[in-house]
């Protein structure tokens, strides 16, 4: 039965959002965080700068949740009238509460997982929200044998990138942790009143010192930069939190025998960067960088090592007369005293009668030799170290030491396992056509010839690439990804330079591997993996690493390409039959999908994008970028991260769980005919507005595109180097933050109304949302990203355009995806539903909307012109605009 949609489906309005109750105690951590605000701008710019803010937020409020039409209007005036001054002062203290209200509500998650972790056993929870849970639906469906046997060979691999979204100095970040860590500490209920008075004195020069920090950085941070921040992730939270990961999921598989016996669980997780191997448009990234981040991350990962090994060997004071060593044991000694007699001797005296100590101690002096470069005492290879690891375990568990064994030693066999001495695989990604172009020089030249500079950096990449591994093991750089792979030859070609490189002697291993990111390239992927497969040099590998075949699937690009909607179901579809060509040619398949942190460029929460991919597709090995802010959303705080990690990998094992896979395969055969509806549907009303003549120009200027640009959040070009003259080239992070900044997120949701409303079917929709997990989950998504829009805000940067024809198109296609999307999940407004995060949105909306109308105003002096002996104050105006709105959103690019 059709039903279309009527104006008696929804009655929201977009300025009547639901209220969510706020829990109390996320509720005074906010208050106090503001009212210490307050006291700082107080005594920093005085009862004036505070009665300004107070003013515009209490406008803003307003005018966000009531029908006071007027509030805007006087909000905006308020704004004209502040001096540039006044304006930014007033900008950063909406970018401070941000910041605070940001802690506080992460604060408040960790609050609750621990509240979880305490009251509920493990199996207990959500299968796609507990490895434990995870484990036994899939022993229920297939069997415990089957399900063990899955999990010994499920692979999680997140891939940092430098992707130019994190917008906050590290400064202003370290500042932000110090306030974290108070305000948890305050969480210990003290019961005494000098310790609160303490802690509130402390947390007063802390927000002190967040107001008094410049928010915007100098100078763009180098690439090395990049990578130190990401290095420092690893220090506060993986390095401990993968163990931690690993161990409790053990501690539920093998219960009272947990830590008595050999772990049930391999250690799952890889890591990998691009972090000073990305050069695609990135002309800061070049050889010498790419040997120097390798550098940089193996002294951080043997460092940790060293450590771990040392606080091991410190907990082994088992005597030798309850617990000797075994032969083998003995044996690996005299080993080390053939390395060093007096480092042994020394050693020995430090730890007498203790064997196991002895050998570890000593374990611990040759890891500090593999980072100094001594070879005589160092490691050749991360293998070696475990090897000597393992014998140390086996002797404690001969000699009954079985808690000894696998306790803080199985620890660090994880650690040396997941990280290796490399931390994290350094992944080399580079456009096709660099490569054409290297070739044809080649060519022309020889190799013997006058090459041009680009052409010699090309063939030092590949030097780069050997030295890595002659270093650090094959394992630590072997992954080179080919941006906008559209032939065979691309990858080709990869192998043709290495091999001139070295001129075919002692070439390093090379995995070449397609990036599809365009639609074309998309629906020609299994053409062109035919192709490859043609390849003397895939051939090769494929016999070396057990018929192991990487590809990569480009979200940003196809969304920008062809819209949202229509990238989605094209990404799905490609998925579908490259998991089926996988399957004919006998290929163990790894499809990386490079997803960024906002929705339009394939973000959202992962686990669940998990289960909506094609049968076969996952097959217990999911690989993702992890970009900008989403590293630190996701991995910042050990107790989030260790969630997030879990939360992915029971998703990982379920996506093959036959019930999951039943599902998927027969929503899609059931809905394909409106998969076909709304994509032909979506791409056709996208194209109407970006093809429009003059739509690259008005892009640029109703949004903050040019000024995204300036903004020095990365080391990253934000264009490939065409003008605005051209969308082609411009980069697909500029093209979601700058929609987003003017709360428009056009690249999240465009195309989808009028998809939905071309099918005219109301009902099959429902149905499709309750039974089509990618359909479920790409309607959730828009609703996130609609939930971040304001068609008022938007209307005004519209208006800077003077093209009522597409700014009609705009609003009217927002207007009818809210409309649709309400119907369709049968909601009283957007996120009336999803509790937790229409709270999130409704701490935040009206102050970002202050924020966007200190942007406007900035932004409407830059386009007119007018003052332009203000231009370097109204810029930077904006750039401070731009950092709170992206702190205020949450998200960036």
């Amino acid at each position: 039965m059709t039903a279309p949609l009527s104006a008696s489906d929804t009655a929201q309005s977009p300025a009547a959002p639901v209220s969510h109750e706020v829990p109390e105690p996320l509720r005074n951590d906010v208050r106090v965080l503001g009212e210490f605000l307050g006291r700082v701008l107080r005594e920093a710019g005085g009862e004036d700068l505070l009665a300004d803010v107070e003013r515009l937020r209490e406008l803003a409020i307003r005018a966000h949740n009531g029908p006071d039409a007027d509030a805007l209007a006087q909000a905006e005036e308020l704004v004209a009238g502040f001096t540039l001054a006044r304006a930014e002062e007033v900008a950063r203290a909406f970018t401070c509460y941000f910041h605070l209200a940001n802690t506080a509500e992460e604060f408040h998650r960790v609050r609750v997982l621990r509240d979880r972790e305490a009251n509920l056993l493990p199996h207990h929870l959500a299968p796609d929200d507990s490895l434990p849970s995870a484990v036994a639906q899939l022993a229920d469906e297939v069997g415990e044998d089957v399900a063990r046997q899955r999990l010994a060979e499920l692979e999680f691999r997140p891939v940092f990138t430098a992707h130019p979204t994190e917008a906050r100095r590290r400064a202003v970040s370290s500042a932000i942790r110090r306030i974290a860590e108070l305000v948890a500490e305050r969480d210990l209920r003290y019961t005494g009143g000098m310790s609160l008075a303490e802690n509130d004195r402390r947390l007063l020069s802390e927000i002190d010192t967040l107001w008094r920090t410049a928010p915007l950085r100098e100078a763009k941070p180098s690439v090395l930069d990049e990578v130190r921040t990401v290095i420092n992730v690893f220090e506060a939270t993986l390095a401990d939190v993968l163990p931690a990961v690993y161990r409790r999921l053990d501690d539920w598989l093998l219960a009272d025998a947990a830590g008595t016996t050999a772990p049930a669980v391999r250690s799952f997780a890889r890591l990998g960067t691009w972090i000073g191997g990305d050069r695609d448009g990135n002309p800061n990234v070049t050889a010498e960088i790419t040997e120097t981040a390798a550098a940089m991350a193996s002294e951080h990962a043997l460092l940790e090592l060293e450590s771990s090994a040392r606080k091991t060997a410190h907990g082994l004071t088992l005597d030798a007369s309850g617990t000797p060593g075994s032969a083998e044991l003995g044996a690996l000694w005299q080993r080390q005293r053939g390395l060093s007699a007096s480092l042994a001797t020394r050693i020995a005296g430090d730890a007498p009668n203790e064997p196991h100590r002895r050998v570890v101690y000593f374990l611990a002096e040759r890891i500090a030799a593999t980072r100094t470069r001594n070879a005589d005492l160092g490691y050749g290879a991360a293998t070696e170290l475990e090897a000597d690891l393992e014998v140390v375990q086996r002797s404690l568990a001969e000699a009954g030491a079985t808690r000894a064994a696998y306790g803080d030693l199985q620890r660090l066999i994880w650690q040396v396992q997941t990280f290796g001495f490399h931390l994290a695989e350094l992944e080399v990604r580079q456009h096709s056509q660099v490569h054409a172009g290297a070739l044809a020089d080649l060519a022309k030249n020889g190799v013997d010839g006058t090459l041009e500079p680009r052409t010699v950096e090309v063939l030092d990449t590949f030097r780069a690439i050997g030295a890595v591994q002659r270093r650090y093991g094959v394992l630590a750089a072997r992954r080179y990804i080919v941006s906008f792979t559209q032939s065979a030859e691309h990858l080709a070609a990869v192998y043709q330079l290495a091999e001139i490189a070295f001129a075919g002697v002692d070439a390093p291993v090379i995995d070449a591997i397609p990036l599809f990111e365009t639609f074309a390239d998309l629906e020609a992927s299994v053409d062109i993996l035919e192709g490859a497969l043609a390849l003397p040099q895939v051939q090769r590998r494929l016999a070396e690493n057990g018929r192991r075949v990487e590809v990569m699937l480009g979200y940003s690009d196809s969304s920008k390409d062809v819209g949202p909607v229509s990238a989605t179901l094209t990404l799905d579809a490609a998925q579908r039959r490259i998991t089926e060509w996988a399957r004919r040619n006998d290929i163990v398949l790894t499809l990386f999908h490079g997803r960024g942190g906002a929705l339009g460029r394939g973000g959202g929460p992962a686990n669940r994008a998990l289960l909506a991919q094609p049968p076969g597709s996952v097959d217990g090995r999911f690989k993702l970028t992890e970009q900008g802010e989403v590293i630190f959303a996701r991995y910042g705080d050990p107790v989030i991260a260790a969630r997030h990690i879990e939360q992915v990998a029971a998703a990982t094992l379920l996506a093959g769980a036959p019930s999951v896979e039943r599902r998927n395969s027969a929503a899609t055969e059931r809905f394909a005919s409106l998969a076909a509806q709304l994509d032909e549907a979506s791409r056709v009303r996208f194209h109407e507005l970006v093809k429009a003549p003059g739509f690259p120009q008005w892009f640029a200027e109703v949004t903050p595109l040019e000024e995204v640009g300036l903004l020095p959040i990365g080391s990253r070009p934000a264009r490939r180097g065409l003008s605005v003259e051209s969308l082609d080239d411009l980069r697909a992070i500029p093209w979601v933050f700058s929609w987003s900044q003017a709360r428009i997120n056009l690249a999240g949701w465009y195309g989808l109304g009028s998809a939905l409303a071309a099918t005219g079917d109301l009902d099959e929709l429902r149905e499709a949302y309750a039974q089509w997990p990618l359909f479920t989950t790409m309607i959730d998504n828009v609703e996130m990203s609609l939930a971040k829009t304001d068609e008022r805000i938007a209307e005004r940067y519209l208006a800077l355009g003077d093209r009522d024809d597409l700014a009609g198109l705009v609003l009217e296609e927002m207007a009818l995806t809210r409309q649709w999307v309400l119907a369709i999940t049968q909601s009283e407004a957007i996120l009336s539903r999803r509790r937790i995060l229409g709270r999130a949105v409704q701490l935040r909306s009206p102050y970002v909307d202050a924020l966007s109308l200190l942007q406007l105003r900035a932004l409407r002096g830059l386009r007119t012109g007018e003052a332009p002996e203000q231009a370097d104050d109204l810029r930077r105006l904006l750039l401070l605009t731009v950092n709170g709105v992206a702190a205020g959103l949450q998200n960036t690019g």
